[in-house]
């Protein structure tokens, strides 16, 4: 867990927020008994955590691909090749999606605007080079040329729930 006591506390407020202005349906399925504090979530979310994408194509075609998902201070982060569709329509329409699933156990669904933290010639964004550090230890340092071949990303998060039966709940 890598989250501040600050961080935590927005993380809150988020889940929160996002489940009382969600449909009378998705509350009748996610309630107090199956859902995840911010702190339990971020215990849950260690490691690395495969997400379903979805982007927008230019003809407003929806897209949905698998990517290598990290839980850090609250965001969802993840990385793509600099030449993969989904980085294209990303630079375009940085809206985004992104579901995390464990079975039944676990779904963590997120809506926001990502930004990119490592821009091919630009300003790293804040926390690119603790990201980046974290990668590195994950994948190698050696796995790719971080500067040239892959894009990293940081979800804004304005919308997040938290389905949880298969483990501790809040209850």
């Amino acid at each position: 867990m890598r989250e501040t006591p600050e961080e935590l506390a927005e993380l809150q407020a988020l889940l929160d927020a996002s489940l009382a202005r969600s449909t009378s349906h998705l509350r009748s399925i996610i309630t107090t008994e199956r859902t995840l504090t911010a702190e339990q979530l971020t215990q849950a979310l260690t490691g690395m955590c495969t997400l379903a994408l979805s982007t927008v194509t230019a003809k407003g075609e929806p897209r949905v691909s698998g990517v290598d998902g990290h839980f850090l201070h609250g965001r969802w982060h993840f990385g793509t090749a600099r030449t993969a569709a989904k980085a294209r329509h990303l630079a375009a329409r940085p809206a985004a999606s992104v579901a995390h699933m464990r079975g039944e156990d676990l779904g963590v669904f997120t809506h926001g605007t990502v930004e990119v933290l490592n821009p091919h010639g630009g300003t790293p964004a804040a926390g690119w080079p603790e990201l980046l550090a974290y990668v590195k230890d994950c994948y190698g340092a050696d796995a790719f040329d971080w500067d040239n071949d892959v894009f990293y990303y940081r979800l804004q998060p304005r919308w997040m729930t938290v389905y949880a039966s298969g483990i501790t709940s809040r209850s």
